[in-house]
């Protein structure tokens, strides 16, 4: 299995307030995360952090993922953990009060992806039917899609775009949702942060996947792109390569 992951603090943001990575367990499985931190006085910053920080920590820990039940209880498991350090940083430090992040996070292992999002930062899957987004966004935008009151065309440029129903670190009780995919032979997973969906349309973004580009490229495009599409957020990508040699880096 290959990856990658970019993040870039885009043409406009002083500070990127994104965070991630790619990290392995003992056998060799994959755990991706994106995290788009949001607070005042760079406590997004730290909110994405301490969210990747605390679910790496767990990771490294775990032996063996077998099942995507499996997979889904950790990674419930390890939100819940990070989402407590999270809203007890807030509540400690006066200046992080409030703070929060979104979260997609994806267990991959040889045969299956397991992923986990709270949040508008994305999961898509690319195979032989094209690219579909797996996650859906917690945000009021999508809840005004879902009710009806607006278009999916209304919701692109919507002034309430950027306000969400769900983020790590905000409430004590916090709910994440679950999906397994079938990951194979070809198959490329991506997650990013609303920094990059928000600034290509997706038959830009299955273009890149499906062009005769190494991973490393395909991500650089991703991030120029977006760049030149206005820059004006932090952007954070992760992608993950089904490729024969599956214990490959």
């Amino acid at each position: 299995m290959d990856s990658v992951f970019r993040t870039d603090k885009g043409r406009i943001r002083p500070h990127n307030e994104d965070n991630g990575g790619v990290f392995l367990n003992e056998a060799g499985d994959r755990l991706a995360i994106v995290a788009d931190g949001m607070g005042g006085h760079n406590a997004g910053d730290i909110a994405s952090h301490m969210a990747i920080e605390t679910m790496k920590e767990l990771w490294t820990k775990i032996e063996v993922i077998q099942s995507a039940n499996q997979a889904e209880s950790w990674l419930k498991t390890a939100i819940l953990k990070s989402n407590e350090k999270v809203l007890e940083h807030s509540k400690d430090v006066p200046e992080c009060s409030g703070m929060g992040t979104t979260l997609v996070a994806a267990i991959c292992t040889a045969s299956f992806c397991t992923i986990a999002n709270i949040g508008d930062s994305r999961g898509y899957l690319f195979n032989e039917n094209g690219l579909t987004q797996v996650t859906e966004d917690h945000s009021l935008v999508n809840e005004l899609v879902k009710s009806g009151e607006i278009t999916k065309e209304d919701a692109e440029n919507h002034p309430r775009k950027n306000v969400l129903t769900r983020a790590l670190g905000t409430e004590r009780d916090i709910i994440a949702d679950f999906y397994t995919v079938m990951f194979e032979q070809g198959d490329l997973l991506l997650l990013c942060s609303d920094g990059l969906s928000n600034k290509l349309a997706q038959r830009e973004m299955q273009q890149i996947l499906e062009a005769e580009l190494s991973i490393e490229k395909k991500a650089d495009s991703f991030i120029q792109l977006a760049n030149e599409n206005g820059g004006e957020d932090n952007i954070t990508l992760v992608i993950l390569k089904h490729s024969a040699g599956l214990e490959s880096g």
